[in-house]
């Protein structure tokens, strides 16, 4: 089973919080796909990616700059690993056909739209039906993570934890 990260986004929004994300992922050697909502997207967020930091680099491509197996992080709008992603990152309430076909998966909602809240906590429980060790993340003042709740296989089933952070 897979560990499906739920990072709730109330302080900053998507634009400001992924590359964060990312880079963490980039410096620990995954290979991640970006799951965005249509292509347009898939396409502001290419350049986000480029232009979030003068100071960073992050490198980053999708269909339109091909070379996707040398391409540590891929943005697509549909499900693919075409640069051998095992992590997956899911913006916009994109799902992934199985969670568990993933090492990882993190899911990034808007905390500030209900709609958004709502179709999240379908998905937890449709991964905790599933069996995925769940792990439920809160942004803090600074950008910061805070580990809230876990839930399901190997996950110490709901209980909460008040220290962890990132």
């Amino acid at each position: 089973m897979a560990r499906v990260d739920f990072y709730h986004l109330e302080l900053w929004p998507l634009e400001r919080a992924l590359p964060r994300l990312l880079t963490r992922a980039y410096q620990s050697g995954a290979r991640v796909l970006v799951l965005a909502g249509s292509f347009d997207r898939v396409r502001a967020l290419n350049g986000l990616l480029w232009t979030f930091d003068a100071n960073a680099w992050l490198p980053h491509g999708c269909r339109d700059d091909g070379f996707a197996e040398h391409q540590p992080i891929w943005l697509s709008d549909h499900e693919e690993r075409p640069n051998g992603a095992t992590l997956a990152v899911l913006t916009e309430g994109m799902t992934v056909a199985d969670p568990g076909q993933w090492d990882r998966v993190l899911d990034l909602f808007d905390g500030r739209d209900a709609a958004a809240v709502g179709a999240a906590r379908d998905r937890w429980r449709a991964a905790r039906a599933g069996g995925h060790a769940l792990h439920y993340w809160q942004q803090t003042e600074r950008g910061g993570w805070v580990e809230k709740t876990r839930a399901g296989t190997g996950a110490g089933a709901d209980d909460v934890c008040r220290s962890r952070q990132m």
